[in-house]
């Protein structure tokens, strides 16, 4: 049995062929930005603005 082009098998692929590439190096951009040593500062005074009394 011959395999149909479906707009379903189409979009399939173009989610695991393009999508998921994409999103993989978003999120370890994400990840890096967050461990970065420049941002430490940042990070660590917004870690702290709920215990402060202004």
């Amino acid at each position: 049995m011959k395999a149909i082009l479906t707009l379903d098998n189409l979009a399939s692929g173009l989610v695991t062929t393009i999508w998921t590439p994409v999103f993989v190096a978003i999120f370890l951009a994400i990840i890096a930005y967050a461990f970065w040593p420049r941002n430490k500062a940042a990070f660590d005074e917004a870690a702290h603005l709920p215990l402060r009394e202004e």
